[in-house]
């Protein structure tokens, strides 16, 4: 099997026994997500349990790209299992990090780990090459995330010094390294069964979304520490690195021309420069890139002051944005500074504008959101929220909602270091937090009033909104609505940055709104040739059309980005300013890396086709969860508060047909219509092959994607949808 170890590892808890999955049973969904669905399925029996049952299965994949010299796909790991974070239910979800754990795991001889039951004291995985062994780990628990890293760190080599040679076994020629173990860990969060705990790798590398650190809580688990010496057999070496080569030649840039850089935050242009967060949005004196295994972009920072390493995102200012009393006018005097900073051609401009200058406070609280292993996207909504309300005079020390938060020192370090201590170990205020500011808005009987006046952002099952509001651009809104969590996927995201920048800055954008929209609509295939599926007018966003968007989009990222685990930073690559026709290079990268390393001709259809699929055995554990389409609507404020934000976000540029002609149109102050959407929905389950009435899959649909054991088990439950005999636009 070119590019696989061949085997799982099944870990059973409850009873301390481990066995091997061949992966070669589950081969045909390739990795990641797709092996992670199949194995959940046929491993948990009752699949409307909760999160912190023990019977909850949870699994850590890779993918046969892991661990090789594939660009921004060798490091990968997803994870997936009944979460504990979204409401009203605690969804069947994903989550997925980077580093260097997946990559080492792959080392070891192995492509995923799977977890049933629950371990009777703390543990934590000790995983040497073939050798596993479930550790104690009582002294552990209680530790931050990097403390119980450095205490494994010591345990496992030896005494001796980073960098020296430590044996893994009797051959020394092929049993030892002078690498550290790559272990992910849980923090007091996790411990205390937060509904917002997340799983930490390194010093920056979390998977946040789901609660997966809270769900280990659960489990006993405090860490999984892995070290391998072996390689990862592949099936044309030459291809793959005549591939490498091939993508550095044909779309980056020529360092020996004097040609400026355009903004293009997605292109891999960067295969021979440092991609946006290096001059972006860190800080660029005394600080240097760092990149998860085999990647060529470095989108992380390691700093000269310690503070903030390895993190990037919203984890590395989320605590900076809600600081904005203090310098009012930040967004623009980032912009401005980092205009100056690149000579104003900078491709990196939009995030350092969108998140200004940070200060060292700001990076001791990311430090503080991974220490203890807190989701980052939860404390920056929920910042907001609480800020707000404590404006209000409802929440603060002696008001309605009583807290002892210092909300004068808010900005500080005090302020943050409070918070997260009492959501981490749930004292105070925080034993409402921790269950996510949304059951925290219930308990406080605010959350009607909340959401819909949309002081509580939160759009989405339970769950915070991405900056890329709902109301903007709705493939991300809709995507996230009909799935499990906020996607967090970028694929159309520059069809926002590349006008809205170029319009704040007063420049003309690299592409026309009709020139760009063609580009992209020629990669969706089997959409592909409709630029109407990229109109984001208020006259298309309910349309047939954009059900189609939002059905490549959820298909390629199932089998792309969470299954062959191709980062979402660098895929898809739509359209690329150093090409002469300006194309991308999706639709050829993806199936030339792929077949280099497997030896499998899977071509982009092919694919989106297998996305289908796991799109499906995901859909049919919703079903099985009791979902059905009545609950599957967005937040009050959605539909009845106009959009508006600041920054980049205030101006809100996409492309969209006006008065017969594309052009880039403004969608600030935007809102979704209640009764146009519900009319979409059918538009979208018609598409699938679903009941319109129920949201369900139907036997006919599952029969034809080979999904006959998942159609029988929902017939066996009563909840198979009723056969459509409408047009299903061709799908």
């Amino acid at each position: 099997m070119n590019g696989y170890a061949g085997k799982i590892l099944r870990i059973d808890l409850s009873n301390r026994k481990m066995s091997v999955i061949e992966t070669k049973q589950y081969e045909q969904w390739i990795g990641g997500h797709g092996i992670g669905s199949a194995i959940f399925w046929d491993l948990v029996k009752d699949k409307n349990i909760n999160g912190f049952d023990p019977r909850n299965v949870i699994t850590m994949m890779t993918s046969p790209l892991g661990g090789t010299l594939v660009p921004a796909a060798a490091a990968r790991t997803e994870v997936q299992g009944i979460g504990v974070h979204s409401y009203p239910i605690g969804w069947f979800t994903r989550s997925n990090f980077g580093g260097r754990f997946g990559a080492m795991l792959k080392y070891a001889g192995w492509d995923g780990i799977v977890f049933e039951g629950k371990a009777d004291n703390p543990i934590w995985i000790d995983i040497r090459n073939n050798e596993v062994k479930i550790q104690d780990a009582n002294d552990l628990w209680g530790l931050d995330t990097w403390k119980t890293q450095k205490e494994i760190w010591r345990k496992i080599n030896q005494g001796k010094s980073y960098g020296d040679w430590i044996k893994l076994g009797p051959d020394i020629n092929t049993s030892r390294t002078t690498q550290r173990p790559a272990i992910v860990a849980i923090g007091p969060a996790g411990e205390n069964l937060t509904r917002v705990g997340a799983l930490i790798h390194d010093a920056g590398n979390a998977g946040g979304q789901g609660g997966f650190g809270s769900v280990f809580g659960s489990k006993n688990i405090k860490a999984i520490s892995v070290i391998g010496t072996g390689s990862i057999h592949v099936a044309d070496p030459n291809a793959l690195i005549e591939a490498r080569f091939w993508s550095k030649k044909y779309f980056t840039p020529n360092i020996d021309e004097k040609e400026p850089f355009h903004f293009n935050l997605r292109s891999p242009q960067t295969f021979g420069f440092p991609t946006f967060p290096v001059v972006g949005w860190q800080r660029p004196n005394q600080s240097r890139p760092q990149a998860c295994t085999g990647c060529h972009a470095g989108c992380r920072m390691r700093y000269g002051t310690g503070l903030g390493n390895e993190s990037s995102c919203a984890e590395s200012s989320y605590y900076m944005l809600y600081d904005i009393d203090k310098n009012s006018n930040f967004l623009l005097n980032g912009l401005t500074s980092v205009l100056q900073f690149l000579g104003h051609e900078g491709y990196s401009v939009g995030f350092r504008m969108a998140f200004g200058s940070q200060s060292d406070d700001t990076y001791k609280a990311t430090d503080l959101a991974q220490k203890y292993g807190i989701n980052a996207y939860e404390l920056y909504k929920g910042l907001e929220y609480l800020k707000d309300l404590n404006k209000m005079g409802i929440l603060g020390p002696g008001l309605e909602i009583d807290c002892d938060l210092p909300f004068d020192k808010l900005g500080g370090y005090e302020f943050i270091d409070k918070l997260t201590q009492m959501i981490a170990y749930k004292k105070g205020i925080g034993a409402n937090l921790s269950e996510g500011f949304y059951r925290a808005s219930k308990n406080w009987g605010r959350l009607e009033e909340d959401s819909a006046s949309g002081l509580l952002q939160f759009p989405y099952w339970g769950l915070p909104d991405h900056d890329y509001d709902p109301r903007t651009e709705v493939e991300w809104g809709y995507g996230s609505i009909l799935g499990d969590r906020d996607i967090n996927e970028h694929a159309f995201n520059m069809l926002f940055w590349v006008p809205t920048i170029s319009i704040w800055e007063g420049t003309t954008p690299d592409f026309t709104a009709e020139e760009i929209t063609k580009i992209v609509s020629e990669k969706l295939k089997p959409f592909n040739g409709d630029p109407l599926m990229l109109d984001y007018s208020d006259a298309n966003i309910y349309s047939e059309r954009m059900a189609k968007l939002v059905s490549w989009h959820r298909y390629y990222s199932r089998f792309w980005i969470q299954s062959a685990l191709y980062c979402d930073f660098r895929y898809p690559d739509f359209w690329n300013t150093n090409t002469h026709d300006r194309r991308g290079l999706t639709g050829k990268a993806e199936p030339k890396f792929l077949k280099a390393v497997t030896g499998k001709d899977i071509s982009l259809e092919d694919g989106i086709e297998l996305g289908k699929k796991i799109w499906n055995i995901d859909n049919a554990i919703w079903t099985l969860q009791k979902r059905h389409r009545d609950m599957v609507h967005f937040a009050d404020y959605v539909y009845q508060k106009p959009y508006e934000s600041g920054g980049a976000f205030q101006f809100y540029y996409l492309p969209g047909i006006k008065d017969g002609k594309w052009e880039y149109i403004r969608i600030s102050e935007r809102y979704l219509d209640r009764e146009k959407f519900e009319e979409w929905k059918t538009k979208f389950y018609n598409l699938q092959g679903w009941d319109p009435k129920t949201g369900w899959p139907t036997r006919t649909l599952l029969q034809s994607l080979g999904l006959n054991k998942i159609a029988d088990e929902l017939e066996k439950n009563g909840i198979i949808g009723e056969e459509y005999k409408g047009d299903t636009m061709g799908i």
